[in-house]
Formats: structure tokens, C-alpha cells, sequence
């Protein structure tokens, strides 16, 4: 997912979404978003139960937006 994060709270937010559950990865970007985070779980549910109710709330956190990835076969 990426996020944008109020200006000067980039590192604010990136230490309380870090060791959130289902984080996989997280980078610091430059550019038109300030943060990607690499989500990994069994369902989209609990994906989008992640966004709306942990990383959403995070102070700093302006928007975001999610892009599911799929394994082809």
C-alpha cells in the first residue's frame, strides 16, 4: 500500500506502522507518496481490517491507497 503522511512526520509514522501485525516491509519513498508498506495475509479481509483499523489511524497519516498483488500461476 502506499501512504501519504503529513510533511516532517514521516518518521513518526514509519516507527508506529513498522511492527504492526502483517507488515511485511516498509520504505521511506520520495516522490507522491512518502511511504510503502508491504502487507502479507491469508485473506483480503483481514488486509483491509489492517489498513482501516491500524494504519489509517496513525497519526501523520493523510491517505492511502491499497493494491492487491497476485500470484500467477
Amino acid at each position: 500500500m502506499l501512504v501519504n503522511v503529513t510533511p516532517g512526520m514521516e518518521i513518526e509514522a514509519y516507527n508506529s506502522i513498522k511492527s504492526m501485525k502483517n507488515v511485511d516491509d516498509l520504505t521511506v519513498l520520495f516522490g507522491d507518496y512518502d511511504l510503502i508498506v508491504k502487507l502479507v495475509a491469508d485473506d483480503l479481509a483481514s488486509i483491509a481490517k489492517t489498513v482501516v483499523e491500524t494504519i489509517r489511524p496513525v497519526e501523520g497519516v493523510i491517505n492511502t491507497k491499497t493494491l492487491a498483488g497476485a500470484d500467477v500461476v
